[in-house]
């Protein structure tokens, strides 16, 4: 009974800490999306320090999520890690040429130095989204896995079409809940045409997300038994359309913190759903029941589990409290002086 128990935990715990990745990086991802649809260089600069304090922080619960994985579904860690070797190299990529551009932005102020990184930035930053979008799209639709649990397709399988709509989705609430932050960061003229691009990045993530929904509920079948197995848990895709309805409302009304707290309970409860529609399967095997990766087959031992567990009771909530104390100092508008970006 504890080793089922220890499973469960593990399981919930690593979904908690790439959600809190979702959320806190996805606006950071969502800021350099969005980057290049200012002109100004100030404005450009002011959009970049946004994040400037935080994003290297936020990146912290990305480490720590693949450090639970690891530590707790190490077959797991295994197969996505080397079936998406060559996706996870781009991605990596990507996170390091948007971490340059953050950093070697203004050390000269020629126009097309600062262009190049403007560039690269954004480009970074939405092709970061898009491929963890597609590799979300991948473990909700399964992949080919061999008797020995090792990815049995090729780099461009990954792309298919419904991945690469779930990674257009991501793209999209990335931008939207970018938008948001963007709209708790800045004042002014700026804050003006910013607000103008909020009905559509969020138009376009509505759209995705209906496409999305749609797409997963009829192609995906063991979603929907999931679902039917549990009818409460229904509750949670219909909450999540609550809280759209509600974010809508408060975008409209110009709430712009409580529409902030409502992407990021989209974001949230869209995990959520994935985690409940795919329990308790972390690696789904298209072709062959008998290589699925479950909680149970890919996990640890359990004096490993035991061990992990008391070592997280302790990181855990120190995440937790830097990551406050950083949004504590660094709150309010953006402003720029000598030591800024």
């Amino acid at each position: 009974m504890l080793g089922f128990d220890l499973n469960i935990i593990w399981f919930c715990l690593v979904g908690i800490l790439f959600i809190g990745y979702a959320i806190l990086d996805g606006f950071d991802l969502g800021v350099g999306i969005l980057h290049l649809l200012t002109r100004k260089d100030i404005d450009r600069r002011v959009l970049i320090n946004s994040i400037g304090p935080i994003w290297d922080g936020n990146e912290v619960w990305l480490i720590t999520g693949g450090g639970a994985l690891f530590a707790a579904f190490p077959m797991v860690y295994a197969t996505v890690f080397s079936g998406f070797y060559l996706a996870f190299i781009l991605l990596l990529m990507a996170l390091i040429f948007r971490t340059t551009a953050i950093e070697f932005r203004s050390k000269q102020t020629q126009s097309w130095w600062t262009n190049i990184w403007d560039t690269l930035f954004c480009i970074g930053s939405t092709l970061a989204a898009l491929l963890i979008g597609v590799a979300l799209g991948n473990m909700i639709r399964g992949i080919p896995l061999t008797t020995d649990y090792e990815y049995a397709g090729t780099f461009i399988g990954l792309l298919n079409p419904f991945s690469l709509i779930i990674g257009l989705f991501v793209v999209s609430l990335f931008a939207m809940h970018g938008n948001l932050y963007l709209l708790l960061k800045t004042e002014g003229e700026l804050k003006k045409q910013i607000k103008h691009w909020l009905p559509y990045t969020t138009s376009i993530f509505i759209f995705f997300y209906f496409i999305s929904t749609v797409l997963i509920f009829s192609l995906v079948p063991r979603m929907i038994s999931n679902f039917s197995n549990a009818p409460t848990l229904f509750i949670i895709p219909l909450a999540t359309l609550f809280v759209i309805l509600f974010l809508i409302w408060k975008e409209n009304k110009e709430h712009y913190w409580h529409a902030f707290l409502a992407s990021s309970i989209i974001i949230f409860l869209l995990l959520l759903t994935y985690g409940m529609g795919t329990f308790p399967y972390m690696v789904y095997s298209l072709g062959n029941a008998n290589n699925h990766l479950s909680i149970y087959n890919a996990a640890s031992s359990k004096n490993t589990l035991k061990t992990m567990l008391i070592i997280a009771a302790i990181g855990v909530p120190l995440v937790l409290i830097y990551t406050t104390l950083i949004y504590r100092v660094f709150k309010g508008k953006v402003l720029l002086d000598k030591h800024s970006y």
